[in-house]
């Protein structure tokens, strides 16, 4: 697990998936979802705007981050 960290209190799914480098792009961070391989604290996730919070934890496939703020 590694931690990403935020500024602001929450940044949606997608844009953290680019953030972390696991997504190349918006398309990259989209088809992932569409795929059903991103879970948010376990649960299964589709949504790119899904707001994330720190202390949440995103898998995607084997690779799981944990996202971290001020």
């Amino acid at each position: 697990m590694r931690d990403v960290h935020i500024r602001d209190e929450m940044i949606r799914l997608g844009q953290l998936l680019k953030l972390s480098g696991i997504a190349e792009d918006g398309t990259h961070a989209k088809d992932l979802l569409d795929a059903g391989d991103v879970a948010v604290n376990g649960e299964q996730e589709f949504r790119r705007g899904r707001q994330v919070h720190p202390g949440d934890h995103v898998t995607v496939g084997r690779e799981e981050i944990r996202v971290t703020g001020a």
